[in-house]
């Protein structure tokens, strides 16, 4: 699976990225998006129109770790969210490996959000694909274990955020630029996704 990460602030701007790639299940830690020649910019396109959701959501629920609250069907993208007191917003996009089909899907256009309604499991990779990898967090990106791992992913990269922010050498509202925190989220990555 493949992991989009973004700290954005509470006017939006982003302060800090990165993209990585799982290292469950024999991955390899590099991230591997379905559009590799503008996953960039459409990492960044995506997480970007979720964060209208975030805003609706974030007053329908009180907790900080919003889960799964968006989908992004061509790309087979999904969306949690984490939000601090401050009003910082932690966004994880997160991208199943593209199984081999056996059929072509005439379009998956189910979706499956905080505020959404249905999701048709053809979104999944189909339904016929095994007991293994129907349990495997890389199967499933809804599934309980992996709204888990990322909620656990989400409250130790906070805990780093908190120490970063609280830094005499970091300025509020400026990139987080720091090697140190880098480190530290790419091994709570490696750690829980």
């Amino acid at each position: 699976m493949s992991y989009y990460f973004t700290i954005l602030s509470p006017t939006d701007a982003p302060l800090f990225n990165i993209a990585f790639g799982t290292s469950k299940s024999g991955g390899d830690g590099i991230a591997r998006f379905r559009f590799p020649d503008t996953a960039q910019y459409m990492n960044q396109f995506i997480i970007h129109s979720s964060l209208d959701i975030v805003e609706e959501a974030q007053w329908m629920n009180g907790n900080l770790y919003l889960k799964h609250i968006d989908t992004y069907p061509p790309a087979q993208a999904y969306i949690s969210a984490f939000l601090t007191p401050s009003g910082a917003r932690f966004l994880l996009l997160h991208q199943p490996p593209q199984l081999p089909s056996t059929s072509s899907s005439g379009g998956n256009t189910g979706s499956s959000s905080l505020l959404g309604s249905s999701f048709s499991a053809s979104a999944l990779g189909g339904g016929s694909s095994g007991r293994a990898s129907s349990s495997s967090i890389a199967a499933n990106p809804t599934a309980p274990q992996t709204e888990e791992a990322v909620r656990q992913f989400m409250n130790e990269v906070y805990e780093n955020y908190v120490k970063t922010v609280m830094s005499p050498f970091y300025r509020v509202g400026l990139e987080i630029k720091s090697p140190v925190f880098r480190a530290r989220v790419t091994a709570a990555g490696k750690k829980w996704l």
